[in-house]
């Protein structure tokens, strides 16, 4: 709630017909003769209020309320999933209310853009666009009637006035403000003007604003769930506009008559829009609207601690969309921007964010956006998926991106489930799989950390492998599976009297390749399946077992472990 401490209305309190939930009730003061139309207040009694729905006794009400003239920002996702999750947990409304008075910047794309995003949140909103509701409409283009009604009771009240100051007469003003480091608020030429000096400029058809008149002494006080008490000094302000020369509302007015014909209970917003509460509450007073109580989010920060924008990367929902975030992740990570239950855990779904979260844990201070934690939350969500989503999400990439020609099948089973550790995005599966599938060899022998394995008589294990290749051991054990495997490793071992890593590692680098990678016996067993079941693409660039084993057998290793090494081809040029 608010208060108004020392100021013209803080002396109107002391009228027993006019009541406001933000005036100290300790302050009365002797009422002063004010000009014409600052007196206004035995008028205000009387103010009608169009469009005005009382909402239940105690019930929640919160709204998001983006503007259609861009993409939904990660912050501004964020803004509407704590308004989402605050409603549901007290089980209250959440409104979708969509500002698009700027008319030259707003559009239905954008608009249709915000929805679609909030959807794939799974942000359901109450009421709003496509939802209905009985406080519609829901797009401020769509209330203009409403606002200029409420505008003409400013003015009737003597809360408003026009100003019929030019813009060449307001830069000046500033001007002579910025030489006498004063802030630069509008003088109030206009303020006290005679019904006949407004009545000429009328009739000359001068255009003109409305201009709320603000009290010029006092602080107003308000009580921000998050930050705490926050003020400012009326005498910092002068009076506002609250509708444009063309018949436009301005944004704080907008966004007041909005809120309480809305009857939104509480505004959770971002913390760029404190400025904005001093006008608001002035006009929430001025029109006898019941205060909302507000909470500010702090922003959304970018690692070098400046707010995130688009010189930072990826900074909107569609964006992340497309990169392969799941939902269930970028809500999970959203929500940990400011808040916490208090405990270690950082894995959450929708529903247990719903029965965990209160305002009261979100904290004041900047939430530095990290990518990548928000890789590795997904990367949990993803793992957490039932089996047969997880396969369905892998495959289906696969499939769309060319590496298979099938979606189903028993080697898309098994891939999903051995691969399934080294993937945070959904695109991760295209590197995890044709990494599987290739075969660098020789990249792996030259390298620093292959040399050892190279100078571990490697070749003399190349010369057993290829012996079991050719008299078919391999072949059927391969075919058994991972036992038919396991006991033929165990024979090969005892054959080349090796165990443990000099028996494992030779025989990994031999057959993927590689040095580290997946379980090795599924690997394998997967490679040899690969390249019997047909589901690979030719473009995937799979390098079968059979060429492998062709590549091993032309290596002259004698002149690859001398000092002074050849160039070699590469497994795909060997195979060409």
């Amino acid at each position: 709630m608010a208060s108004l401490v020392g100021s013209p209305w803080t002396r109107i309190r002391a009228l027993p017909d006019i009541s406001s939930p933000f005036i100290r009730h300790s302050s009365f003061y002797k009422l002063k003769p004010l000009p014409l139309r600052r007196n206004f207040s035995i008028i205000s009694a009387s103010i009608s209020s169009p469009s005005f729905r009382k909402k239940d006794e105690g019930e929640v009400r919160v709204r998001f309320a983006p503007s259609p003239t861009g993409n939904l920002h990660v912050g501004g996702a964020r803004t509407a999933l704590f308004n989402y999750l605050f409603a549901r947990s007290k089980g209250g409304k959440f409104v979708l209310r969509i500002e698009d008075t700027d008319l030259e910047r707003s559009t239905k794309e954008s608009e249709e853009a915000v929805l679609r995003d909030l959807a794939w949140l799974g942000l359901e909103w109450d009421e709003g666009p496509g939802a209905g509701g009985e406080y519609g409409p829901y797009r401020q283009s769509e209330r203009n009637d409403m606002y200029k009604q409420y505008a003409e009771n400013l003015m009737n009240s003597g809360h408003a006035y026009r100003c019929f100051c030019s813009n060449e007469e307001l830069e000046k003003m500033k001007d002579i403000a910025k030489l006498k480091n004063l802030p630069p608020v509008y003088t109030g030429k206009w303020a006290s003007a005679t019904d006949d000096e407004v009545q000429e400029e009328l009739s000359k058809g001068t255009p003109y604003t409305y201009r709320f008149r603000v009290p010029k002494n006092g602080v107003l006080k308000i009580n921000d769930l998050i930050r705490g008490e926050v003020s400012w000094g009326l005498n910092t302000l002068g009076d506002f506009v609250i509708m444009r020369s063309n018949g436009q509302p301005v944004y704080n007015f907008c966004v007041t008559v909005d809120d309480a014909t809305m009857s939104i209970s509480h505004v959770i917003r971002a913390e760029e829009h404190l400025p904005n509460t001093l006008r608001q509450a002035l006009i929430y007073k001025a029109l006898r609207f019941p205060m909302p109580k507000f909470a500010h989010v702090s922003l959304i920060l970018a690692p070098d601690r400046s707010k995130l924008s688009k010189r930072h990367g990826a900074t909107s929902v569609g964006q992340f969309r497309e990169m392969g975030y799941l939902p269930e992740g970028m809500v999970n990570y959203l929500a940990l921007l400011g808040w916490g239950d208090g405990t270690e855990n950082e894995f959450f779904t929708l529903q247990q964010l719903v029965e965990k979260f209160t305002i009261d844990r979100v904290n004041k201070s900047g939430a530095i956006f990290d990518l990548t934690k928000l890789r590795w939350i997904n990367g949990q969500h993803l793992k957490a998926l039932p089996s047969g989503d997880f396969v369905k999400l892998l495959a289906q990439r696969w499939k769309t991106t060319g590496i298979l020609t099938e979606s189903e099948g028993e080697f898309v089973n098994e891939a999903a489930e051995l691969l399934k550790d080294g993937i945070d995005l959904v695109p991760d599966a295209d590197k995890a799989l044709t990494n599987l599938l290739s075969y660098p060899l020789f990249a792996t022998l030259a390298s620093p950390e292959g040399k050892p394995v190279l100078e571990d008589k490697l070749s003399e294990v190349a010369t057993s492998l290829l012996a079991a290749y050719d008299s078919g051991e391999l072949g059927v054990a391969l075919e058994e599976g991972h036992a038919g495997w396991k006991n033929w490793v165990k024979s090969f071992g005892k054959s080349t009297k090796r165990k443990g890593k000099s028996l494992f590692m030779p025989l990994r680098v031999l057959l993927t390749g590689k040095l580290h990678g997946p379980d090795m016996s599924s690997s394998i067993i997967l490679l040899h399946k690969a390249g019997s079941c047909g589901v690979v693409a030719p473009e995937a660039g799979f390098v079968t077992l059979d060429e492998r084993i062709k590549i091993l057998r032309e290596i002259d290793w004698e002149a690859f472990n001398k000092e002074d090494q050849p160039t070699l081809e590469s497994p795909s040029a060997t195979t060409a």
